[in-house]
C-alpha cells in the first residue's frame, strides 16, 4: 500500500473513494485534477488564438482614440 493513500471500500469491499494525504501527494493531486477538467471541457468549442486576439484586442480599444 501506498503511505498517504488510503480507499474507501463498500460492505462488498469495491473501492468507491480514495483519500489523499495531500501534504505527500498534493502536485500528482493537482495533475490528476487538471487532466480531469481537461476531460470535462474536450467536447467545449474551440477558439482560434486569432480569434481570441481580436476579440481582447478589440475590448482594450478605446472608441475616441485611433
Amino acid at each position: 500500500m501506498v503511505k498517504g493513500v488510503e480507499f474507501i471500500v463498500d460492505d462488498g469491499g469495491q473501492k468507491k473513494a480514495v483519500l489523499i494525504d495531500l501534504k505527500k501527494h498534493g502536485e500528482i493531486w493537482e495533475d490528476f485534477y487538471d487532466t480531469l477538467r481537461v476531460k470535462e471541457r474536450e467536447s467545449e468549442p474551440r477558439e482560434s488564438l486569432n480569434e481570441v486576439k481580436k476579440k481582447v484586442l478589440g475590448r482594450l480599444r478605446c472608441p475616441n482614440i485611433k
